[in-house]
């Protein structure tokens, strides 16, 4: 079984454009995703899918750079980028996260793969963003491609073609889908960067754990916020595009 982390960046972005380029703690924003991905147990290859447009070539050179393969397509509809990029690699399992999370944590990626893989296919997906208890940014989605492909045939509303995987986990009668929930507890902190005010957030966080070749982890990052309450202010009022 090859399982594949696919990870969908380009440079457009209508709040905060070239975001996953932007130097942050001396690597790009991308980076560190890629760099935390190459982390994720029980990984095989790791995409970065990006568009066919001129403007998402750095993010081609900056992607393959840093170890990662590429595949170019669809600007908007990013389901058919996933379904071509999984095919290209001859992914079984994709594991899906964006480049604008630079907090992702490879313990908790790895903790939902394993979940997924742990059920044997009773799940088609397994994810901890149906029912939110860990952080904004630390999103992780974990489907079979057999999935993605009745997905990528069957939907037709531009939101779910935009969004990936919305088809999959709203249409049960197809797909038996599972949440994995943080021992945590609920933590309501935005850690995604989409705006200014994330900028602001995820700067401060970096440069206050981040060592270069090392990987701080969500819970150090839980644990700063707490220390600094009034961190999550920062950014609170932002909106997540639906």
């Amino acid at each position: 079984m090859k399982n594949v982390v696919i990870i969908q960046a380009r440079m457009g972005s209508t709040r905060l454009p070239g975001k996953v380029l932007t130097n942050l703690a001396g690597k790009t924003v991308l980076a560190h995703v890629i760099e935390r991905a190459q982390n994720f147990k029980n990984v095989q290859e790791i995409v970065v899918a990006t568009t066919t447009g001129a403007q998402d070539a750095p993010i081609v050179e900056e992607a393959i750079s840093q170890g990662a393969a590429v595949y170019r397509g669809s600007e908007y509809d990013v389901l058919s980028r996933y379904y071509e990029a999984g095919l290209q690699a001859k992914a079984d399992t994709v594991i899906r996260i964006t480049s604008d999370c630079p907090l992702i944590d490879p313990e908790v990626s790895s903790h939902i793969i394993q979940e997924y893989l742990n059920e044997g296919g009773k799940y088609d997906y397994v994810s901890n963003t149906l029912n939110r208890s860990y952080p904004r940014g630390l999103d992780t989605e974990v489907f079979s491609f057999a999935s993605l492909e009745t997905a990528h045939r069957e939907s037709q509303r531009a939101h779910d073609r935009e969004h990936v995987t919305p088809y999959i986990y709203n249409t049960p009668k197809y797909f038996n889908c599972r949440s994995v929930l943080s021992d945590e507890g609920i933590l309501d902190y935005r850690w995604t960067l989409d705006t200014p005010e994330d900028w602001e957030l995820i700067s401060r966080i970096y440069n206050s754990l981040y060592l270069p070749g090392q990987l701080f982890t969500w819970k150090e990052a839980a644990s700063l916020m707490r220390k600094n309450p009034d961190w999550a202010m920062i950014n609170s009022h932002v909106e997540q595009k639906q």
